[in-house]
């Protein structure tokens, strides 16, 4: 694991991807985005955007889609960075069907709320834990030709 260091030290050249997914967490981690926002801010560049351009992108879904009553904002922050990679409707769904069956077998939801343990006080999975399991399943559907 990275030692906790500001995720900006790091050039573009010196990320790997298991690198981009402990830096994606890191970022949920210390506060500074959202789950989503931590995705696709970590991986603006393969998507082929600018860095503030991500965030603005990603930033209503802090607290999952519909403010946790939905899908945890790192899966949907995976889904913006496929779309914006594939450029390609089909493959983008069948990528992100692969990423929400791995992630619900992982950790038993996709919802937020569930996620968070709130109205069962069973926290299923932190954040920052959330957010790296979403950039892994991502990484594995990015590194697929």
């Amino acid at each position: 694991m990275l030692p906790r260091m500001p995720f900006y030290i790091y050039s573009k050249n010196e990320l790997n991807m298991e690198t981009r997914k402990n830096i994606a967490a890191e970022k949920k981690r210390c506060g500074s985005h959202n789950c989503a926002q931590a995705i696709i801010h970590t991986y603006a560049d393969i998507a082929g955007i600018d860095e503030e351009l991500a965030m603005n992108i990603a930033n209503a879904f802090g607290a999952g889609m519909g403010n946790m009553e939905g899908t945890c904002g790192g899966l949907v922050g995976a889904g913006l960075v496929l779309g914006l990679v594939n450029k390609d409707k089909v493959k983008s769904m069948k990528q992100m069907r692969q990423i929400m069956t791995k992630f619900q077998e992982r950790n038993g939801s996709t919802q937020c709320k569930l996620l968070k343990g709130i109205g069962t006080k069973v926290v299923l999975r932190e954040c920052p834990d959330c957010v790296a399991d979403a950039a892994d399943f991502l990484e594995k559907e990015l590194n697929q030709k």
